[in-house]
């Protein structure tokens, strides 16, 4: 069987053809598409008008006062891109305090049960999204299990507030991506070898000590994998903080849909996702070069 090597440039280019088809359609095509709306001027009822403008990358961070036409921050636009970024960051670090100790709990369980303890943590995946975005909004609402327990057991004398708050966001997302960040932590300790953990007690390690000089920078690719599979789709998500925000705790991914929607300003929502884009790039650039730096470190 031919490995590939006696190939003509022509046949080789023929062989990728489809696939580079793909890309070029699916994935650069719309991508175009965006950034050419981005610097076109608003449609009067939605859609573009064919002509060069800059306003949309303008209004992304700055505008004007509609009576004095004084320049300032969009304080809106900025307010939600803060909110996105600060809820996306504590999101990751929320499931790394739980997905840590799962991970390490599974993979210290005997060969023939961690299938059973994995399958319990991907079970979520197997529910629509929505489905389970309203599961947590039945727990926190005014009415729902957690108030009325609290109410139950005397420990509140009226339902607390968590629905429609950057809490119910938090725990919305938490829940949500908990999985995307056991699953690369476990890849990383399923290949550990606890016994340098024993070597550690045997030093007079505390378990503190152990965790932090042994077993956190053996694990520590999977920890910055989970982290960016957690901390990217957390600053697009729409649907969590539609539900759970109730439209009072706007992130990005909403913020752009309503301009694509309601706003009718397409541009303004084309510049809006290219900035997304900027900065989930900047995030795995950051990524690709920690995870450079333990290689070398390591290697």
């Amino acid at each position: 069987m031919s490995d590939g090597t006696d190939l003509t440039p022509r046949s080789r280019w023929l062989l990728l053809s489809p696939a580079l088809t793909v890309l070029l359609f699916a994935a650069s095509g719309p991508l175009l598409i965006v950034v050419v709306y981005s610097f076109l001027a608003p449609g009067d009822y939605g859609g573009v008008v064919w002509k060069f403008s800059t306003d949309a990358w303008f209004s992304v961070v700055l505008e004007r006062d509609f009576f004095t036409e004084q320049l300032g921050f969009a304080d809106a636009h900025l307010s939600i891109f803060w909110r996105s970024i600060k809820l996306s960051f504590m999101t990751a670090v929320l499931t790394f305090v739980f997905g840590l100790p799962t991970a390490y709990f599974i993979a210290t369980r005997p060969k023939e049960k961690r299938d059973f303890w994995m399958l319990l943590v991907m079970i979520p995946f197997w529910t629509n999204l929505l489905i389970r975005t309203f599961a947590i909004m039945e727990l926190i609402r005014a009415e729902g299990t957690v108030n009325s327990l609290l109410l139950a057991l005397g420990l509140i004398d009226e339902p607390i507030q968590m629905l429609f708050t950057e809490f119910s966001l938090l725990l919305g997302m938490a829940y949500v991506y908990l999985p995307l960040m056991v699953l690369p932590i476990y890849a990383s300790m399923e290949r550990f070898d606890f016994s340098l953990v024993e070597a550690g007690y045997d030093l007079y390690a505390t378990r503190w000590k152990v965790l932090r000089r042994v077993i956190f920078p053996l694990v520590k690719p999977g920890v910055i994998a989970g982290s960016i599979l957690v901390f990217v789709p957390s600053l697009g998500a729409y649907v969590t903080p539609r539900v759970l925000g109730g439209g009072k705790q706007l992130m990005l991914g909403n913020l752009i849909e309503l301009q694509f929607g309601a706003g009718r300003n397409w541009p303004l929502g084309a510049a809006l996702s290219l900035a997304l884009l900027a900065i989930v790039m900047v995030a795995l650039i950051l990524y690709v070069r920690t995870a450079g730096d333990d290689e070398v470190k390591h290697g």
